[in-house]
């Protein structure tokens, strides 16, 4: 009787925490500002930026065209029209960093791309493709905001 007790006790327990594990905490006004599919996913364009074919370019001049780099990229993710970019490390195959752009279509992100001095100069390229993945990636410099000291 006891052993029946406990028996039924632990599959209870058990019943409750699994339901609580698989309970969904789908957040509807979330998932909508956020214009998330059933998924939680949506489409992007992702960029891979590569060394471009500008090499007369003095120190001076790269220096420029890298801090006109650096704001716009800043323009772009307050508009909430960049939602991720970050530089590679140093690699063999001229990959220098990525953009992903949330836009839907590869002419939204041409337009975007046109807008960054290094590769209006050819000191940068950018290779655009469609991608898809989660709609929280746009919450991303949010959060990024709160971790960073300067």
């Amino acid at each position: 009787m006891k052993n029946s007790i406990l028996s039924i006790a632990f599959l209870s327990i058990t019943a409750i925490g699994f339901s609580q594990e698989t309970q969904s905490k789908y957040d509807e006004k979330l998932a909508k500002s956020l214009n998330a599919d059933e998924r939680g996913m949506k489409k992007y364009v992702f960029c891979l930026l590569k060394s471009g074919n500008n090499t007369t370019a003095t120190k001076e001049e790269s220096q420029k065209l890298f801090e006109g780099h650096m704001t716009n990229i800043g323009k772009l993710a307050k508009e909430g029209k960049l939602v991720l970019a970050g530089p590679f490390m140093k690699n063999d195959r001229n990959y220098r960093g990525i953009y992903i752009f949330n836009v839907e279509t590869i002419e939204e992100a041409k337009a975007l791309v046109a807008t960054d001095p290094a590769i209006q100069s050819n000191l940068l390229e950018a290779e655009l493709t469609p991608w898809y993945g989660t709609a929280a990636l746009q919450e991303t410099l949010k959060i990024h905001e709160k971790i960073t000291k300067k």
